[in-house]
C-alpha cells in the first residue's frame, strides 16, 4: 500500500535525506504577499543573486599577503522570459509606464516575490526582490522557419534580494 506524500516526506526527513526542490514550478508576483493567481506566468527566470566584489590592498612592507576589502554588494539583472502577454496585463502596463515615457514620469519601483513550489502548489522557497523596475523589454526574433511561440523578455534592476524561506 502506497503511503501518502506527506508521510514519505516525513520519513525522508527523519532518515536525514536531503530534499532538493525542482526548478520548474514557480511564480512571480507584485508585492510582498504571494497570491494564488499571479499577475503573469513566466517560462524562465534568471539573475536572482548577489555578488560582493573586493578591492586588493597591498600593505607597505608586507610582501607575504594582500588585504581584500569588501565593496558594496551588486545584483545581476533579473531576466523574465515568457510568451507575449495581453496588452492589459499589469506587467505590460508597468513596463510601458516605465520604458515608453522615459523620465517624463516618475519610475515606480516595486517589490517582487518569487516563489518556488512543489507539485501540490505549496511554497517551498521564496525570495523578495526590492526596488525593482524594468530597464529593458524586447521580443525574440520572429522566424517563419520555426513553429514557436512569440516570446518576450523583460530585464529588471533591483536593490536587494532576500531569501525568505
Amino acid at each position: 500500500m502506497a503511503q501518502p506524500p506527506s508521510a514519505s516526506k516525513t520519513q525522508a526527513a527523519q532518515a536525514g535525506l536531503l530534499s532538493f526542490p525542482s526548478a520548474f514550478h514557480f511564480a512571480v508576483t507584485f508585492g510582498a504577499v504571494h497570491t494564488r493567481h499571479p499577475e503573469a506566468a513566466f517560462q524562465e527566470i534568471s539573475g536572482l543573486g548577489a555578488e560582493m566584489e573586493t578591492e586588493a590592498v597591498v600593505e607597505g612592507g608586507r610582501n607575504d599577503y594582500v588585504h581584500f576589502l569588501p565593496k558594496p554588494v551588486k545584483h545581476p539583472r533579473l531576466v523574465l522570459k515568457r510568451g507575449m502577454a495581453d496588452k492589459t496585463s499589469a506587467w505590460v502596463n508597468w513596463c510601458k509606464s516605465t520604458l515608453e515615457v522615459g523620465l517624463a514620469k516618475k519610475i515606480r519601483p516595486r517589490v517582487l516575490r518569487i516563489v518556488l513550489m512543489d507539485r501540490e502548489g505549496q511554497i517551498i522557497r521564496q525570495w523578495s526582490v526590492t526596488n525593482a523596475y524594468p530597464v529593458k523589454w524586447e521580443v525574440d526574433p520572429f522566424n517563419s522557419q520555426r513553429n514557436e511561440l512569440a516570446m518576450e523578455r523583460i530585464e529588471l534592476v533591483y536593490a536587494s534580494s532576500m531569501r525568505d524561506s
